[in-house]
């Protein structure tokens, strides 16, 4: 069967380089109507009960994280001329399409008392604008004595200001988010020229709209360098163009193929998606460097390009099918959470593993078929004396010192799960932001000044409609406000309540001793003159009711800000502050209370994230051994050959837990994706190993000894590849990416270690081959050696392949 397809492709090798190039075009279309992903994914599943009260908490009183906020912290922000600039600032974002309403202080309203027509009335605190130093001090004073802007807009104990930009969900998933934000800023540039005075940027959608572009900027950033690096490698290898040119068409094909199938399933690209490309290109590259390595190889042995070219297909192209197919299935596991984006990411880069397999079994040969023959330069490498002494080395290390190698091991692995229980599970809602970033500055500047900007929602339901004016449950309400904004990382709450406080103040004349809720005595005053209070947009009551109350007048929204804390301490916070407080205050009642908003919805996703890693790992660890098991027919075999690959993921977890690496998507990612990729080194191996057993009478240390010398230089080469490949990660400006290149890359290296290491120590000492088994392992179809009679079933002349010996003038490969 091998043989049939061997000489198929070679046959129709023109065919097969046309049907890829065509193939090639209609993905590169289909790739250049990929879009990008505008939102937050939502992590935690639509069946999750805290999703589902979240996404009626929307429909009911709209988006929680759509708040943008632009702060600063300077006392000349009180003079006339630069207080006179923040007003046009203000005046200036208001009018940009996309911005739904600006609170700023100089654009500050009160409420104030109508007594002829009993209603209250908004009136604009600075109109007309102040012209004088005098005017303007005199107004700042009154906004002083209005307590609902106090840790809102302004905080008089730091002089800290703030301007509060909400913006239009329906522009902002859209597009049009990055003008919208690059407007915002360029006038809040034009502001900062003209007044010296510095200003912060913060809020889910800033940060949401930063994301994305830097998503956009280091898709082709790490596209271009991953192949720069790769084809470098392939380059010092093989010391020949044709060996870095082909292989990269390879490549190409296979990125397109990618971008082409996430347009085609409709996905969009997301921080995951997005790392799909460079992935591929650094994981295809392995393919190439196995196939024209045993190319190099046979041919060196006989001379004969048609008959190398027909055995890496028949042998190293099954081999290399087994290694893709366990790629993919650390990938392809990540399909079966319940997790939207994992399963984007787990399909589309299954899918383009074995896209790379098919390419670069077809192109190769077909390719090559039309080259010259090797040339002696081009053969070198395969006697490179640093990579042969190296690879002897390791050799006589099995055989001699095997006790030594696995206490080692055994050492190391002790110290690595010490150190994994070290690990924490923690993420932030700017995790995957730089420490020294100007987002994380900016965030630190209002969680020290208005105790953070991450919405936090608490809901309570007064168990009866029009429950939301009765007076005791708006003391319970302002009670459960009091106590939460007490708490050093939650900022002050904004509801019906404060409004009403604010009401009660503008009865009195805006005097600050009666801000507070109504009494017994003088709530039926008040509560009409908010009912015959009205404007062009309905009732004040109306208004509030659609913000901070429902339809029914049952429900009522507290809105919270609070600090990025992680989702160690916000859970702690829930749990042991804000849930005990809530049952404790409302025990007794007929309110109940639910806590719900972007921030903890955010959190729950990431811990939910990690728990399904978590279980896409064991599953991937059971297929492959199902693999193992059907591939070998040994349960011996099958712990054999998973120990080596296990261990290079305990020494990861050790790393994680001794550097202080916490557990977060991004890391308990690596884990599944390196799995399946370590385990080809071992397929390889193994696929030799088992040659090696047959062809020297089943005399394991003669054939552990020769798989070494001859797979080594090809897991050697790989292993660098890939190492290589992935570590370029590190130069992301996201954390979670950073720890995804360097901790894939470090447990790729020390997988090459123990493949090459442990696994054919534990060969010597517990594998006992029988040269009869009970039944015929699958691996064994496969294990023959080339037989020279399968020349004489190719027809040469038929191929049409010129098998012509180029001079030895001739340079590396650029002469073909």
């Amino acid at each position: 069967m091998s043989f049939n397809v061997a000489h198929f492709i070679l046959k129709y090798r023109l065919v097969i380089i046309v049907l890829l190039a065509l193939y090639a075009g209609f993905m590169a279309y289909e790739g250049s109507r990929i879009q990008m992903s505008y939102s937050f994914s939502n992590v935690v599943p639509t069946s999750d009960p805290d999703m589902a009260y979240f996404q009626e908490f929307k429909r009911t009183f709209g988006e929680d994280g759509n708040i943008m906020a632009i702060g600063l912290q300077d006392p000349r922000i009180y003079e006339v001329e630069n207080f006179q600039r923040l007003e046009y600032l203000s005046k200036a974002i208001q009018e940009l399409r996309g911005v739904t309403q600006v609170v700023s202080l100089p654009r500050l309203v009160r409420l104030t008392k109508d007594a002829q027509k009993r209603r209250f009335v908004f009136e604009a605190l600075f109109d007309p604008f102040p012209e004088t130093q005098q005017e303007l001090d005199s107004l700042l004073a009154i906004s002083r004595s209005i307590p609902l802007y106090e840790g809102l807009l302004t905080n008089d104990s730091t002089s800290a200001v703030a301007l509060l930009v909400t913006l239009d969900p329906k522009v902002f998933d859209s597009e049009d988010r990055f003008e919208l934000i690059d407007d915002i800023m360029s006038q809040g540039e034009a502001f900062s020229e003209h007044t010296g005075i510095s200003l912060h940027y913060a809020g889910l959608p800033f940060v949401r709209a930063v994301m994305t572009t830097k998503v956009k900027e280091e898709l082709n950033f790490f596209l271009i360098l991953s192949v720069v690096v790769t084809a470098l490698i392939l380059f010092i290898f093989f010391r020949s163009l044709n060996a870095v040119v082909f292989p990269m068409i390879v490549i190409g094909i296979t990125v397109l193929s990618t971008m082409g199938t996430i347009a085609l399933l409709g996905y969009k690209v997301t921080l995951l998606t997005g790392l799909l490309p460079p992935i591929i290109v650094v994981i295809g590259v392995p393919n190439c460097i196995y196939l024209l390595n045993k190319y190099h190889q046979e041919y060196a042995k006989h001379g004969n390009k048609v008959r190398a070219l027909t055995y890496i297909v028949r042998k190293i192209g099954v081999v290399t099918l087994l290694t893709n197919a366990t790629t993919a299935v650390g990938f392809l596991v990540l399909f079966f959470t319940n997790i939207a984006i994992l399963k984007e990411f787990g399909l589309v880069a299954s899918i383009n593993v074995f896209v790379a397999f098919v390419v670069s079994v077809t192109l190769i040969p077909a390719v090559y078929a039309y080259l010259p023959a090797p040339t002696p330069r081009q053969l070198r490498h395969l006697d490179s004396k640093v990579t042969t002494r190296f690879i002897r080395s390791l050799d006589l290390l099995v055989h001699r010192h095997p006790l030594i190698i696995f206490g080692v091991t055994g050492a190391i692995v002790v110290f690595s799960i010490a150190g994994a229980l070290r690990i924490r599970a923690v993420s932030y809602m700017v995790d995957d932001l730089p420490a020294d970033s100007d987002i994380r500055h900016d965030l630190a500047f209002f969680e020290d000044n208005f105790e953070g900007v991450m919405p936090l929602e608490v809901v309570v339901d007064t168990g009866k409609p029009r429950g939301a004016l009765d007076l005791k449950n708006l003391r319970t309400i302002a009670e459960l406000e009091a106590y939460l904004e007490a708490h050093p990382s939650i900022a002050p709450g904004v509801s019906i309540v404060d409004y009403l406080k604010a009401a009660r103040q503008a009865f009195y004349n805006g005097s600050p001793a009666f801000y507070g809720l109504p009494t017994n005595q003088d709530k039926n005053f008040i509560f009409n003159y908010l009912r015959s209070q009205s404007d062009a947009k309905g009732t004040l009551e109306s208004n509030l009711m659609d913000a901070f109350v429902d339809s029914t007048g049952q429900r009522v929204r507290v809105s919270f800000k609070v600090e990025d804390m992680g989702s160690i301490r916000l859970s702690e916070l829930m749990q042991n502050v804000v849930r005990p407080e809530v049952d404790s205050l409302l025990a007794g009642t007929d309110l109940e209370a639910k806590i719900t908003g972007t921030t903890l919805l955010f959190v729950k996703g990431n811990d939910y994230l990690i728990r399904n890693l978590r279980s896409s790992l064991l599953f991937a660890v059971a297929i492959i051994a199902l693999i193992m098991a059907a591939l070998f027919g040994s349960f011996r075999m099958v712990l054999i050959s998973l120990i080596p690959n296990i261990v290079p993921l305990i020494i990861t977890a050790g790393i994680m837990g001794w550097f202080n690496i916490p557990l977060k998507p991004s890391t308990a990612l690596i884990f599944s994706i390196a799995f399946g990729i370590s385990v080809d080194d071992a397929l390889h191996f193994l696929a030799k190993y088992r040659q090696e057993l047959k062809s020297h009478n089943y005399f394991v240390p003669k054939a552990v000894s020769v798989s070494i010398l001859e797979t080594g230089s090809s897991m050697f080469y790989t292993s660098l590849v890939l190492f290589a490949g992935f570590v370029i990660f590190s130069q992301s400006e996201f954390g979670g990416t950073v720890a995804l290149g360097i901790l894939v890359s470090t447990t790729l290296l020390c997988a090459m270690l123990t493949n090459l290491v442990l696994l054919p120590s534990l060969l010597l000492y517990f594998d006992k081959p029988r040269q009869k088994l009970d039944f015929e392992p699958l691996l064994e179809h496969y294990e023959e050696f080339y037989i020279a009679d399968d020349d004489e079933e190719i027809d040469v002349d038929l191929l049409e392949v010129e098998d012509r010996t180029p001079d030895a003038s001739d340079d590396a490969g650029t002469k073909s």
